[in-house]
C-alpha cells in the first residue's frame, strides 16, 4: 500500500508538469523518510545516486547523442529525403514512402524521436502537402515515423534500458534492428491501406532517369555507411558500444567538415544540445536510483512476482496486460522515466513468465513510443505541430492509424519473441 500511495504521488506530480527528474527524486526521498531515517536517505544520496551515473557503459549515451547532433549539423539529412523521393519515382504515394524511408535511415543515426520528427517535419511535410496529401495524414505520419529513432539502433533509450536491466548493451542494440524494420514496414502497409481507400490523396511522384537516381543517392551514402559501421562494429564485437559511438562521432565530424558545415556557432549548438539532453537523462537516472531504493524497501517487486505468478491466465495474456500498462504510462511520462521507474519492478515478473530481458526491452521501448504520438502529452505531435503550423488535434488524428500499427507489432512480439531474439541466437 505504501508503494502504491507514493507511486500515485509521483504520477500526480508528473501530470501537473513537475519536471520528471525532480518529481522522481523528491518522491523517493520522501518515501525513504517515511520508511526510515534521514541518515538512511543521506546514505543513499551520497553513494547509490552518484554511482548510478558513474558508468563507462553509460558514456555511450551522450556520445550517440553528440553523433546525431553532428549529423544534423552536416546537413546530410536533407539528402536522405531527396534520395528516397528520387528513387521511388512515379510510385503512387512515392513522397510519403520516401518520408518513411528517410525517417528510417535518419533514425539509424539520430537516437532521438523528437529530433527525428522535427527534422522530417521541416524537410518533407511541406512537399507532401504541396503534392496534395491530406495535411492530417502527412503530419501524423511524420510524427509516428519519428518514433523509429527509439527502435532503430543506435538508440539512446535502448542503451539506457540495457544499463537499467543489467543486460548487454550491444545485444540490446542489435536485437532492435528487426523489430525496428518491421515497424517501418507496418507504417508502409498503413500508407497503402489509406491510399487504397483514397487513391486521389496519394499522387504519383515524378519519373526520373537512372542517372538522376544515382546522383541523388550518392550524397546519402555516408549516413548509411556510418550506420553500418557503428552497428556492424557492435554486432561483430570489434568495438564496444562506447567505442563505436566515439568513432561514430569522429566520422560524423569529418563528414560535417568535408561539407564545410563546421562553424563555431554550429559546433557550440551541437555541444550545448548534447549536454542538455545528457543532463536530463542523468538527472532522471539519479532520481530513479533513489526511488528504486524506496521501492526495494517496500518489497513491492517480490509481492508483484508472487501475485502475478498465482494468476490462472495464459502467459501471453499477462504480457499483453503489462504492454497495455506501458502504453498508458506513455501517455503521461517520458520513455526514460518509464524505464527507470518500472523496469526494476516489472523485469523480475517478465523473466518469471519465461521471457528474455532483452526481448522485454524492445517490447517496452516499442510500446512506450506510442505515448509520443498520443494525447495528452504526445511530444512528437507537438513538435510536428510547431514546425508545420498545424493544430495538435489534427496531427493526433492523423497519427492514430500509424500508432495502431506500432501496437500491432507489439502484439506480434508477444506471440513470436523470435522476431527479436533470432539475431542473437
Amino acid at each position: 500500500m505504501t508503494a502504491l500511495l507514493f507511486t500515485a504521488l509521483l504520477l500526480i506530480l508528473i501530470i501537473v508538469r513537475v519536471p520528471v527528474s525532480f518529481a522522481v527524486l523528491v518522491t523517493g526521498i520522501v518515501g525513504l523518510l517515511y520508511l526510515g531515517t534521514d541518515q538512511q536517505v543521506i546514505g543513499v544520496i551520497e553513494t547509490a545516486a552518484p554511482s548510478s551515473v558513474m558508468s563507462y557503459t553509460l558514456s555511450a549515451a551522450p556520445l550517440f547523442i553528440f553523433m546525431a547532433q553532428l549529423i544534423l549539423m552536416s546537413g546530410l539529412v536533407d539528402s536522405l529525403f531527396l534520395a528516397a523521393r528520387t528513387v521511388v519515382g512515379r510510385v503512387r504515394g512515392g513522397t510519403a514512402l520516401a518520408s518513411v524511408a528517410a525517417g528510417t535511415a535518419f533514425a539509424a543515426v539520430s537516437g532521438s524521436s523528437t529530433a527525428s520528427a522535427a527534422t522530417l517535419a521541416s524537410t518533407s511535410s511541406g512537399q507532401l502537402i504541396r503534392e496534395g496529401y491530406a495535411p492530417r495524414t502527412a503530419t501524423g505520419m511524420i510524427a509516428v515515423v519519428g518514433t523509429l529513432a527509439a527502435m532503430i539502433p543506435p538508440s539512446v533509450i535502448l542503451v539506457f534500458y540495457a544499463i537499467t536491466a543489467e543486460v548487454s548493451v550491444g545485444d540490446t542494440i542489435v536485437a532492435a534492428v528487426t523489430p525496428g524494420l518491421l515497424v517501418a514496414l507496418a507504417l508502409v502497409v498503413v500508407l497503402y491501406v489509406l491510399m487504397t481507400l483514397r487513391p486521389d490523396a496519394a499522387p504519383r511522384g515524378e519519373a526520373t532517369a537512372l542517372a538522376v537516381k544515382a546522383k541523388a543517392v550518392l550524397p546519402a551514402l555516408p549516413i548509411l555507411v556510418l550506420f553500418g559501421a557503428v552497428v556492424g562494429a557492435i554486432y561483430t564485437g570489434v568495438a564496444t558500444p562506447t567505442e563505436a559511438a566515439a568513432v561514430g562521432c569522429l566520422a560524423a565530424f569529418v563528414l560535417a567538415a568535408l561539407r564545410r558545415k563546421v562553424t563555431r556557432a554550429a559546433l557550440t549548438k551541437a555541444v550545448v544540445d548534447t549536454v542538455k539532453t545528457s543532463a536530463m537523462i542523468f538527472a532522471i537516472i539519479v532520481g530513479a536510483e533513489v526511488f528504486g531504493h524506496f521501492l526495494t524497501e517496500t518489497g513491492v517487486a517480490d509481492s508483484l512476482v508472487t501475485a502475478i505468478s498465482g494468476l490462472s491466465l495464459p502467459v501471453a495474456a499477462i504480457m499483453l496486460m503489462i504492454g497495455f500498462v506501458y502504453v498508458v504510462l506513455g501517455f503521461f511520462m517520458d520513455q526514460i522515466a518509464i524505464i527507470a521507474l518500472t523496469v526494476p519492478v516489472v523485469l523480475p515478473i517478465v523473466t518469471e513468465l519465461g521471457y528474455d530481458p532483452i526481448w522485454f526491452g524492445i517490447f517496452v521501448v516499442l510500446l512506450a513510443e506510442v505515448g509520443m504520438v498520443s494525447p495528452p502529452m504526445g511530444l512528437n505531435v507537438f513538435v510536428v505541430s510547431r514546425v508545420t503550423g498545424r493544430t495538435p488535434g489534427e496531427v493526433f488524428r492523423g497519427a492514430l492509424p500509424f500508432a495502431g500499427a506500432i501496437m500491432a507489432i507489439g502484439v506480434a512480439l508477444v506471440f513470436i519473441p523470435e522476431l527479436v531474439l533470432w539475431v542473437l541466437e
